[in-house]
Formats: C-alpha cells, structure tokens, sequence
C-alpha cells in the first residue's frame, strides 16, 4: 500500500488533484495506494491533537494511521512562501517520535505557480523527513506553472510532466 499524501488544508487544492493523477499513475502499474488529503484535518488539531493531547484525537489518529498501511508514501506539497505548508509540518509533528514516519521511503512532488515547481519546499521537506528517518527518493519531480498544466480533468496538459510522474511512480516501486 502506498499513501498519496496531499499535503495542505486548502480545500479542493491542486495538491489533492495532483494526488488523484498520481494515484491512477500507480493504478496503472498495479501498485495500491490510498490518499491521505491534509484538508480532511481537524480544525482545531494543532491544540486538540499535538503535544499533551497526543493520540487523544480520533480524528487525527485515523490520519495518522493511514500512514501504517505501508512503507511507501508520495508527497505532493505545494510551496508556500518558500517552504511548504505549515499544516503538512504540523501533521508530522503529530505524528510519534520516534517512529511515525521512520524507516518509510517517501517520492516527492513538488508544484507551484511559479517557475520553481516547489523546489525550496522540496528541499525543506528533505531536511525533515531524513530527521525523522524517512528515506527520500533522489527522484523528485517539480511542476512549475501548476495552473497552466493541470487541466479541468485533472489531467496534466505536459507530455514531459506525466513522463516525470511516472518515472517516478516506477523508481518508487522499485526503491
């Protein structure tokens, strides 16, 4: 099982529509996967689910959990001011330490609306999950414009981005 993480809270974001392509990418080649939408967090999570109420909050905990389905994971994560988003960061801290995410191996796929294509997120979220003991596929991808390649399909418009994601997906399976 893999997890196809959309990693902001942003309703209906393109993170989750990227995650959705993925996810018929990994169909595809015969890999199971589920998505685990940041937006489905609760609300008040960061002071009902964190720190001294940690593993109280069913809610969070059945996200959570999504994560001990398999080993693998996909993180699609938008850049916001630089870095990615700050509930994607709140989430993994409410995971446990140590484990949670430890001993997993994650594909990154960075978008923004801009050229970079989510690098700097991308680079942050690197730091973090080698902390915690994820290993990262070297393989990440960038979508930059995300607005003029993701179509009302939810379809990518770019040959050389769906050829990204795929070699990806591939290079996942086999990592």
């Amino acid at each position: 099982m893999i997890t196809v993480l959309a990693g902001t809270n942003r309703p209906n974001s393109r993170a989750r529509r990227i995650a959705n392509y993925y996810r018929t990418v990994l169909t595809d080649l015969g890999a199971e996967s589920q998505i685990l939408d940041l937006a489905e967090l609760p609300v008040d999570f960061i002071g009902t689910a964190l720190y001294h109420n940690a593993g109280t909050h069913a809610e969070f905990n059945r996200l959570a959990h999504m994560l001990d389905a398999g080993n693998k994971l996909v993180i699609i994560t938008p850049e916001y001011n630089a870095s990615f988003p700050g509930a994607l960061k709140a989430f993994i801290d409410g995971l446990s330490y140590p484990g949670g995410i430890q001993g997993k191996k994650a594909a990154l796929v960075g978008l923004s609306s801009g050229g970079q294509g989510g690098l700097l997120a991308m680079a942050h979220l690197t730091d973090v999950l080698m902390y915690l003991g994820t290993a990262v596929l070297p393989q990440r991808v960038r979508l930059p414009f995300i607005n003029q390649d993701l179509n009302a399909e939810d379809g990518l418009n770019h040959d050389l981005s769906r050829q990204l994601l795929r070699e990806q997906a591939e290079a996942l399976l086999a990592f």
